[in-house]
């Protein structure tokens, strides 16, 4: 057996174009395009990749981005004031900080900053309040992606058993409120998880969101079981160069698996089109309209 391929790519495309959708739709009964906040601190190679193709997508989508590159040597202080006045700009409905920030800026502080009503990442302690009492609220966009790519193969969630690997505030926890929330039975394993392998082996839904290349293994997995590979790990190859990799071993994975994400091309792609679903979605409720159908 070998797994189908879940693409990632196609599913984010799907959504993209609803997302340009309803943006033109709104603007047409506002007067205004939704409108993405982001706001790059320091000059991170990857953080600078990310931010690029995200204010890409959301100019793609017709919403109005509001781009903001700041040195490394910007204060907590400074970084705040700008958060404070990005909340009280009427134009901007979603607000995006990328992480991680320069050591000398309390990341915590900064995510608290952040209106919870534009906090399009999911972050704010109030988002992840609503998410875990099952409130309606701004989701972190890998893990609703994730969701997102288990349902379109799935479809009903409820009574599948499900094991998350990773406990971040990011991927993890959500993760786990999320399939919670579709009335999966939810597992969080994590590093200090004895007999990693056993628990994972029961599982017809595993979520790897650990950041260690290859990690899970093909003898790991429940025959049948349906696999999200959240990681993105860069390994050297042999002729000096690098790849990428997930925390998955695909090649084992496929053969045992009924289904699983490539990476790269699966989970990422997803992670940007939730941005703008999420930033789409805030910028209705502030206008006080209803959430828009079809996401």
């Amino acid at each position: 057996m070998t797994a189908r391929r879940i693409d990632g790519k196609a599913a984010a495309a799907a959504v993209r174009a609803t997302v340009a959708r309803i943006a033109a739709d709104f603007r047409q009964r506002t007067g205004r395009a939704p409108g993405l906040a982001t706001v790059l601190v320091g000059e991170d190679p990857a953080s600078a990749v990310y931010v690029r193709s995200k204010v890409k997508a959301t100019a793609e989508a017709g919403m109005e981005g509001f781009s903001h590159s700041l040195p490394d040597t910007t204060s907590e202080a400074e970084l705040l004031e700008l958060v404070e006045r990005l909340n009280a700009d009427d134009r901007v409905d979603g607000i995006l900080v990328q992480l991680p920030l320069p050591r000398h800026i309390d990341s915590d502080r900064v995510i608290a900053a952040i209106d919870p009503a534009k906090d399009v990442d999911g972050f704010h302690p109030i988002n992840a309040g609503r998410l875990a009492t099952g409130l309606d609220g701004l989701v972190p966009c890998t893990p609703f992606g994730c969701l997102h790519l288990l349902k379109a193969e799935l479809g009903d969630l409820s009574g599948k058993q499900a094991v998350v690997i990773g406990r971040s505030n990011i991927v993890g926890k959500p993760m786990a409120m999320l399939l919670l929330g579709e009335s999966a039975t939810v597992t969080i394993a994590h590093s200090r998880t004895e007999d990693l392998a056993e628990v994972v082996r029961h599982a017809d839904i595993v979520v790897a969101a650990v950041g260690r290349p290859e990690m899970v293994k093909g003898d790991w997995l429940k025959p049948g079981a349906v696999v999200i590979d959240v990681g993105i790990n860069r390994v050297p190859t042999a002729d000096g160069k690098s790849r990428l990799v997930g925390d998955v071993a695909y090649d084992e994975a496929a053969e045992v698996a009924a289904a699983i994400t490539p990476v790269p091309g699966g989970v990422g792609p997803m992670t940007i089109a939730m941005l703008l679903r999420n930033t789409v979605v805030a910028a209705h409720r502030r206008a006080g309209m209803a959430d828009p159908e079809g996401l």
